[in-house]
């Protein structure tokens, strides 16, 4: 048994602080501030993993583990481990989990609604979203990807938008077609199982490699690839997105952009990728087709919307894009492999989920203070919230890729990464930069500036509760697009094994 135990507390601090706030704590304020103090916490253990993470050594590091957490019957193992472990791929993800944690909880300061059971789950979800980032037994894998479902669809159907009939319907929509992505999962999880006899996420790559599976391998990788496509989410799976930022609260939007998303394609790298090298190089094709479509597919979108929260729910779609084109770079048309493509969609991972997080923040307390979303209805507000509005310039500017912000280190490592390999996607894919320019300044101009509406005259700026989250986006924002590698050279050093195998395997191709 190996365990260190950093990794179970940080994964497992919000659920007890959930548990905590179900059974013991009484009063709203109370339960604000035990809240706040927990996603303090548990930012502050995710600074020290990766402060700790040794990227010039790279590999599996700060290991909890126990081998025979469920005992089989009749003298056998079922070959079930409780497994945690964080490398290059996985440490940045943590970090971004715990960073979105704490500014949900501040975000959800004026919550008045069953304030009790609203931050339970709050905190539930981030433990299951950290418990996928960090485990390594594919079984433990799964149940933590099960066990954010229920959080936001209580977050969703709850306390999101009016009416009732609407967020209902929005949060029913997310739970069937992620259900639909889980069971595809766990039918690929089980294959594999019963094919290596191991749900070792380490030694799986090899495993499977040598093994014969019970089904083909195109068909697992599809089973698996598919489940990660919905949660990505990837066209055409993507219908359910839309709908659900549009009715979830603005913690349940932040959480959902930031770190939900990137569960599909952190999965794409760490399952479909990693353990299936020769169906992924065949089949790069198709990858660097789905980004392309998913970038220009989500930016012309955009302009049909006239709520604020469901334009940047479709421009997240179109980046989400970026990272699946990164990702094509696995295999091009000559067999070459691209490291700094996979480097760059991991890095577009991390800076969608700051930069989209802070939009929907920004949203979220525009509406707060303004009482709609109705973009034709805004306009003006800059004059009554300069903070906010330089807030949403900075967040903007980041998503259409300007330098020095962490956008643009993000999306020129996928296109130099991918540019030799997949020539045309990636000239197409560009032009989403283009459309990015013009529905954000678009946006802002229509929203912030213009005269002011008679209506908005009395309306107030970022509360000092509100610019602690909306300052902390901007920091990381800023800090990786001034030093991007203080993240990229951690991601570089979880996608390097991968990209060998990959080299690998398109080497003998050629051969």
């Amino acid at each position: 048994m190996e365990f260190s135990g950093l990794l179970t507390l940080t994964v497992f601090l919000p659920l007890a602080g959930a548990i905590v706030i179900a059974l013991l704590l009484r009063g709203d304020k109370l339960i604000r501030t035990f809240a706040a103090l927990i996603v303090s916490a548990d930012l502050i253990l995710t600074v020290v993993i990766f402060a700790k993470y040794d990227s010039a050594k790279g590999g599996v590091q700060m290991i909890d583990r126990i081998r025979d957490w469920i005992p089989g019957s009749g003298g056998g193992d079922f070959a079930v481990q409780y497994f945690m472990g964080v490398d290059g791929l996985s440490v940045p993800l943590v970090l971004l989990t715990g960073l979105l944690g704490f500014v949900a909880v501040l975000a959800s300061w004026r919550i008045g609604l069953r304030v009790r059971e609203y931050f339970m789950w709050l905190l539930a979800l981030q433990t299951g979203v950290m418990g996928v980032f960090i485990s390594l037994d594919f079984l433990l894998f799964f149940l933590f990807w099960e066990l954010e479902l229920l959080p936001m669809f209580f977050l969703i159907s709850i306390w999101g938008s009016e009416p009732r009939s609407k967020r209902e319907f929005s949060a029913m929509k997310f739970l069937i077609f992620t259900l639909f992505g889980s069971a595809l999962m766990l039918v690929g999880i089980l294959v594999l199982f019963f094919s290596t006899g191991t749900f070792d996420m380490t030694e799986l790559p090899a495993a499977i490699a040598g093994a014969n599976l019970l089904l083909p391998a195109g068909v697992v990788f599809a089973l698996l690839f598919v489940a990660f496509a919905v949660k990505l989410p990837l066209w055409p799976f993507h219908t359910w997105l839309p709908d659900a930022h549009t009715d979830a609260p603005t913690a349940g939007s932040v959480m959902l952009a930031g770190v939900l998303l990137k569960m599909g394609a952190y999965g794409m790298i760490r399952v479909s990728i990693s353990m299936f090298p020769e169906v992924v190089t065949s089949v790069a094709w198709l990858l660097a087709t789905a980004g392309v479509i998913n970038i220009v597919y989500g930016a012309v979108v955009v302009f049909r919307q006239t709520d604020l929260k469901r334009l940047i729910a479709y421009s997240s779609v179109s980046h989400m894009g970026f990272v699946v084109l990164g990702l094509a770079s696995v295999a091009g048309v000559a067999g070459t492999v691209s490291p700094l493509g996979l480097t760059g969609a991991a890095m577009q991972m991390f800076t969608h989920g700051t930069i989209t997080g802070l939009l929907f923040l920004l949203v979220g307390f525009i509406y707060d203070k303004a009482h709609t979303r109705y973009i034709p209805d805004l306009g003006g507000l800059a004059k009554r919230m300069p903070f906010i509005t330089l807030a949403l310039m900075v967040a903007g500017l980041a998503s259409l890729g300007l330098p020095g912000t962490s956008g643009f280190a993000a999306e020129i490592l996928v296109f130099l990464g991918t540019i030799k390999v997949w020539t045309l996607a990636t000239v197409i894919g560009a032009t989403g930069v283009v459309f990015a320019a013009g529905y954000i300044l678009w946006t802002i101009q229509r929203v912030m500036f213009g005269p002011i509406k008679e209506r908005f005259e009395d309306i107030t700026d970022a509360t000092g509760m509100q610019f602690v989250p909306i300052a902390v986006l901007i920091i990381a924002i800023i800090v990786v697009g001034v030093y991007p590698s203080i993240i990229s050279d951690v991601f570089a050093s979880g996608i390097e094994p991968i990209a060998n195998s990959l080299e690998r395997v398109a080497q003998a191709r050629l051969n």
